[in-house]
């Protein structure tokens, strides 16, 4: 039956069918290699958005579908309820990968951040004797760390959170980017866990804080006995032109002498996405002994969390960043797009700002956040052979594979710079 469908049928199968939680670009997919995606009837497309950073490694690497296919042949799940031959290998080579002492493996971002936020309170209330009930965690406006309930509590999107109450306590909301609003939280407030932030807000448009703003922060948490907790879902694994968007500007993927010099350590690591190539779903939360140790048997626990395919593809995805030097080629590849996109909205009135780190970057549309330019210029954008998605109404987040090259992305710039001149042209024209 599927052969005789078009994409304007399976666009109609999932709205008669499915939930209506997303409002999608109107491209039915169905398959992917690399840098693109070709839909259902053959038509190319460059992907610039990576869903959502997961693809890092480009879609179907040959080596990390070898991963999943030898390991899916071998065991699939075990539960927890046993071992298996691959989680420990896996917990050791991430552990020793990211330079953190212990692993919480689990599926999903948010499932990662609400373990995050469990391990933080729990250690509040056992190590920093905060009292019982009364652990807070500071968090950041225009934060996204998922959709679960909890989450969406301390969100600042009305839409994420509208009707879906009552909410979770426990949450200060301070402004992204403010170290003074910090400071006096910490100050004032002895019952601080944590502060749970994004080293880059991607979802609230690629906006990227002062070069200083985590090393201070986790000055500042260090002084007052508070976790820095860092959520590197979308931002982690080389996407920034850095294995972590912490690491500052250093492009390496080991701990160099370089490194140490911008590295901000957090006390909890949240990643996902990208870890497994986009794969597989797979999470982790890392920190120290000092910090996981609060967490005992039963108190935790995924039934799919460290399966033996999840560690399989993670443990290779990872090598695939190291070995191609993806973080390196991010870095690079980045730099080229910023400097070409500032140049060409030096004379556009379009298009107000270019910002990002790596490839990890954002397009802000002269237009305002209720207005539906941004959306058409992305359907222009497709029609012309590029995939990319609005956030926040009138911003364009730009994030395709790491393993584009320079010579794909030079065609994706013309891709881009020519649909904004002919919006540009229309809006003359009018």
């Amino acid at each position: 039956m599927q052969a005789t469908l078009n994409s304007t049928n399976f666009i109609d199968l999932e709205l008669e069918h499915g939930a209506h939680d997303y409002h999608p670009i109107p491209v039915v997919l169905e398959r992917g290699e690399g840098v693109y995606l070709w839909d259902v009837e053959g038509k190319k497309y460059f992907d610039f958005l990576s869903a959502y950073s997961a693809v890092n490694q480009g879609h179907c690497h040959p080596r990390i579908i070898n991963a999943l296919n030898k390991q899916a042949e071998t065991l699939n799940l075990t539960s927890r309820a046993f071992h298996n031959n691959k989680l420990g290998s896996y917990m050791k080579y991430v552990t020793n990968y990211f330079n953190y002492e212990r692993l919480l493996p689990s599926n999903t971002g948010a499932e990662a951040v609400e373990a995050a936020i469990k391990i933080t309170r729990k250690w509040g209330y056992e190590i920093k004797e905060i009292p019982e009930d009364k652990a807070e965690i500071i968090v950041c406006s225009q934060n996204f760390h998922g959709r679960t309930s909890t989450i969406i509590s301390f969100s600042s999107d009305p839409v994420s959170k509208t009707n879906f109450g009552p909410h979770s306590k426990g949450f200060i909301m301070i402004p992204y980017n403010d170290l003074d609003s910090l400071e006096i939280v910490l100050e004032t407030n002895p019952n601080v866990a944590g502060f749970l932030v994004e080293p880059i807000q991607g979802e609230a448009g690629v906006f990227t804080p002062d070069n200083n703003f985590i090393r201070k922060a986790k000055k500042l948490c260090s002084e007052f006995n508070v976790l820095l907790v860092a959520d590197e879902i979308q931002t982690g694994i080389g996407r920034t032109g850095s294995l972590l968007a912490v690491c500052g500007k250093c492009s390496c993927e080991g701990h160099c002498e370089q490194q140490k010099q911008t590295f901000t350590r957090p006390d909890i690591l949240i990643l996902g996405k990208a870890i497994s190539g986009g794969t597989y779903p797979v999470s982790a939360v890392l920190c120290d002994n000092n910090i996981m140790d609060v967490i005992k048997p039963g108190q935790h626990g995924s039934t799919f969390g460290g399966n033996p395919m999840a560690c399989s593809v993670a443990m290779e995805a990872l090598e695939v960043i190291r070995d191609e030097k993806l973080t390196q080629n991010a870095r690079r590849l980045g730099e080229l797009f910023r400097s070409e996109m500032h140049s060409y909205i030096e004379n556009s009135y379009i298009v107000s700002k270019v910002r990002g780190r790596g490839l990890l970057n954002a397009i802000v549309i002269n237009d305002s956040e209720k207005s539906n330019t941004a959306w058409n210029i992305c359907l222009r954008l497709k029609e012309n052979g590029l995939l990319a998605k609005p956030t926040h109404g009138n911003i364009i987040r730009f994030a395709p594979p790491l393993v584009m090259n320079e010579s794909q992305l030079i065609e994706c710039i013309s891709i881009i710079t020519n649909t904004l001149k002919s919006f540009e042209s229309q809006l003359n024209s009018t």
